[in-house]
């Protein structure tokens, strides 16, 4: 699998939301980068980034000191709003339960797997999370059979 899906030896960190008090992981810069539109961008600082997963609470990014980047000023708002699950290859969650229903699914997820594999995904970059979206895509599963 590409880089962004292997499994990190690097410590992953949580710090608890300013906004929501979620416990959040931690992100890197070129994420966040990413995914903060120009020219709030240039206001990131070097330090510990967090994201919050929280879909009702408005930070996306904070450094533990106080600085934070709402999601509105993200570039991916409205596909965070829109619950996508792919990020590299445009996926929504819906579209995805909706596979889940009619049968269709194995196949979506046996196409992501395959371009992880060569190395076509880059969730780092294009996932606002900074994660690999292959565990939510387990977890709808987990969900479905409920």
């Amino acid at each position: 699998m590409s880089d962004c899906c292997a499994k990190k030896s690097s410590i992953i960190s949580a710090h608890e939301c300013p906004e929501c008090h979620q416990y959040c992981k931690n992100i890197s810069l070129k994420t966040i980068y990413h995914h903060v539109k120009f020219s709030e961008n240039q206001a990131i600082l070097a330090g510990d980034y967090y994201f919050c997963a929280n879909k009702s609470c408005a930070v996306a990014y904070f450094l533990a000191t106080g600085s934070l980047f709402p999601k509105r000023l993200l570039i991916s708002a409205q596909a965070i709003e829109e619950d996508r699950l792919c990020y590299c290859f445009d996926i929504s969650e819906a579209e995805y339960r909706a596979a889940l229903e009619d049968g269709s699914a194995e196949m979506i997820k046996n196409f992501v797997i395959a371009q992880t594999k060569m190395a076509l995904c880059a969730c780092e970059v294009r996932n606002p999370s900074g994660q690999c979206c292959l565990a939510t895509f387990k977890r709808l599963e987990k969900d479905a059979r409920r």
